[in-house]
């Protein structure tokens, strides 16, 4: 038997499908674009994202006719969100965290922050669904009085796949209308912001079983008949439990279009400290666990835009030689620190500052300034942005000694290393890099087959040696760093003046 996890993200998604002890047996991808029609909006189509999940379940299962997958979980972007109507029809495209519409929502919203952030273990910014739906519901009350559901990516697939929709812990959280303590939709918050609790999803814990799905849907998607379906989580904490980081001291570092830490403890942790920071409190998808998140809304899409705009040569050998795209691109980057400071906000800024004014900026070109080092200072500022949040962490009280890369990123060693020797601590890579996916399929074997997560995690997360700092460039960017927040300080004034 078998378990498949699928992961929802904000440019593609994946079905990864893994045997009883964890190893991968078979996978398959489909890409979608975002649609971005106006400034600050980030959007995508719905029913396409819809469609390319059934189709990568049905691909990857289809690969494994004698090990029949019998549960899926499902990982998800976190915040966006799809509107149906009555009859279950989608309403709109789904706008996703980037999208940064509702500034004017976040600051007219009637509700104190203190008690808001103490409910919700999150800050008020135009990420989350609350405010990207106030934003609907003045702006379009015509779809928002034919909205019957308001589903995040998860429960949309369940619905797809003919389930009454359930939505994780942890994916809930991500909206800012669920209480972090009591595990429900706050029901203040819901009558403040208009919301029904049955236009939303029943909230459940990770792993418990949303559904069993019937024998037309097993039969077209390529399952063994009766294949359950479990509640997996947002892709963070997802990941963070498919490379093994459910203990205090690790954190995962997972690298897609959002470049994202994310720190486990055992109890809820919602202090001044934290709050003033951004920085969150909310489920882990490992049971009984809570997690925090560091997060630059710049991450992959940075390396994406260095491709479309800078990488022509590059692109056009990879399409003649089948070669990584992004492999060659990063053999570019010279092997000692750049000289530049780059300011990564090509989107505004995650933690600790939600600074959504400041724009992106790369400091010190001069004629002889090549590629490779604009593209080396591009993901040193990255770095150097969520080292400012694990200094954040640090005098929180949770350390992090160790980070584990999952995602796109964690796949090139020279980028590895240049986020060692930033964030000066190791940094260890997982046999299975698409932690999302394992995350969520060892969810579904635990239901499944009745086995303790802990044992799971133990058996099915293989790790690889450390990639360890090189500490003459540690020292070099401890350095770098102050700069770094004295950059961050001056371009901030700067912009408030000029834009």
């Amino acid at each position: 038997m078998s378990y498949l996890g699928l992961d929802v993200g904000t440019s593609g998604c994946k079905a990864v499908v893994f045997d009883i002890s964890g190893h991968p047996l078979a996978s398959a991808s489909r890409e979608y674009a975002v649609i971005s029609s106006q400034p600050h909006w980030a959007e995508l189509d719905s029913c396409q994202v819809g469609d390319a999940c059934l189709e990568v379940i049905a691909e990857a299962a289809a690969q494994c006719p004698h090990d029949r997958v019998q549960g899926l979980g499902i990982s998800s972007q976190g915040e966006a969100f799809t509107l149906l109507d009555g009859q279950g029809k989608v309403l709109a495209n789904a706008m996703v965290s980037s999208d940064s519409r509702a500034i004017r929502q976040v600051r007219t919203f009637p509700f104190d922050p203190i008690r808001l952030y103490e409910k919700t273990g999150h800050t008020a910014h135009p990420i989350f669904s609350l405010y990207k739906l106030l934003w609907l519901r003045e702006e379009r009350p015509d779809l928002w009085k034919n909205a019957a559901r308001i589903l995040c990516f998860e429960d949309y697939i369940h619905h797809r796949l003919g389930l009454e929709p359930a939505i994780s812990f942890s994916l809930a959280a991500r909206t800012m209308l669920f209480d972090v303590r009591e595990q429900r939709w706050d029901p203040e918050i819901l009558a403040a912001s208009g919301i029904r609790a049955e236009q939303l999803s029943r909230p459940l814990p990770p792993g418990d079983v949303v559904g069993t799905l019937s024998g037309a849907v097993c039969e077209r998607l390529n399952l063994a008949p009766r294949a359950i379906v479990v509640a997996g989580g947002h892709d963070q904490v997802c990941a963070a439990l498919g490379c093994g980081a459910i203990r205090p001291g690790i954190a995962a570092l997972g690298s897609g279009t959002v470049e994202c830490i994310a720190a486990a403890f055992s109890e809820p942790i919602l202090t001044p400290a934290l709050r003033d920071a951004n920085l969150c409190t909310y489920s882990h998808a490992a049971p009984g666990l809570y997690a925090t998140l560091a997060y630059n809304l710049s991450g992959g899409n940075v390396l994406r835009w260095f491709r479309q705009e800078w990488a022509g040569p590059e692109a056009a050998v990879a399409a003649e030689t089948g070669a990584d795209v992004y492999d060659l691109i990063l053999d570019l980057m010279p092997e000692c620190p750049s000289k530049l400071m780059v300011l990564p906000y090509f989107t505004g800024s995650g933690t600790p500052h939600f600074d959504n004014h400041t724009p992106a900026a790369i400091l010190g070109l001069r004629l002889t300034t090549g590629r490779g080092e604009v593209l080396r200072a591009l993901l040193e500022g990255l770095c150097l942005e969520l080292e400012a949040n694990l200094r954040i962490l640090d005098r929180a009280g949770i350390a992090v000694e160790e980070i584990r890369a999952t995602g796109g990123g964690a796949k090139n060693p020279r980028w590895l290393q240049l986020k060692a020797d930033v964030f000066n601590r190791p940094v260890r890579i997982p046999k299975v890099t698409e932690a999302g996916c394992l995350g969520a399929a060892l969810l579904a074997c635990a239901a499944g087959d009745n086995h303790e997560i802990e044992s799971l995690v133990a058996g099915w997360v293989h790790l690889g040696e450390a990639i360890q700092p090189d500490p003459e460039r540690a020292e070099l960017y401890r350095t770098r760093f102050a700069h770094y927040e004295e950059t961050y300080r001056c371009l901030r004034a700067l912009s408030e003046k000029i834009f």
